[in-house]
């Protein structure tokens, strides 16, 4: 079954090259023109994937991604923001808002399309297992895509959920910023150092601030 993709731009011209590029790798694609309607459809046909401009009018992107984040039934889709190369605090900002990585204007097509589908190969698919993980008071599955602590039911954008789960799943293995990277994003995907330490903060803001532990030039650990 094809997966879905939303893209999000005011532009039409950027809407319909990028539709044209990724209908031709046979992705089923959606489209709309600013942050307001983009959440609309987002939440009635939970798309794998949406692509999504920062600055559009009437509700811009970053804005639209948090109220995303919101919404339970987007916990697993994937965001990409659109950014021009000189907005480099457009980037945190989006990856604050709960992002999972970025491209850079102007698009270019191959570029694009390789980090799509390598983006969209991690998506989990109905042959997984059940993998559910219990240690202290956290309990994560990764076939459900769910984290409970003490007993309350924590909505994770997906990058921080795989990023968690990769720590949880070897506590007291300490992970290089290099092999999480790889690991979570794909050698074939570019992201930075920043964007690991971005999600670091933010999963620590939400499950402890001591249970994932800075290991001084070499990386992260879980312990509790």
């Amino acid at each position: 079954m094809a997966k879905t993709i939303l893209i999000v731009d005011d532009e039409e011209d950027i809407i319909e090259f990028l539709k044209y590029n990724l209908e031709k790798e046979s992705y089923n694609v959606l489209t709309a023109s600013n942050g307001s309607q983009a959440l609309e459809l987002a939440i009635e046909h939970q798309p794998h994937l949406i692509i999504l401009d920062v600055m559009m009018p009437v509700m811009d992107g970053i804005e639209a991604c948090r109220k995303m984040r919101q919404a339970s039934n987007l916990n697993q889709t994937l965001i990409v923001f659109l950014t021009a190369r000189e907005e480099d605090y457009m980037q945190i900002d989006g990856l604050e808002a709960g992002g999972d990585d970025y491209i850079n204007k102007p698009v270019r097509p191959r570029v694009l399309v390789s980090k799509i589908n390598a983006m969209l190969r991690r998506f989990p698919n109905d042959q997984e297992q059940n993998e559910e993980i219990i240690i202290g008071d956290l309990t994560i599955n990764k076939e459900n895509y769910t984290l409970i602590k003490a007993g309350k039911m924590l909505n994770l954008p997906r990058k921080e959920f795989e990023l968690l789960y990769k720590l949880i799943s070897k506590p007291g293995k300490v992970f290089s910023r290099v092999e999480l990277l790889n690991s979570i994003w794909g050698e074939d995907i570019y992201v930075t150092d920043r964007t690991i330490d971005v999600h670091i903060r933010k999963l620590r803001e939400k499950v402890g601030e001591t249970i994932i532990k800075t290991v001084k030039g070499v990386g992260y650990k879980f312990e509790m």
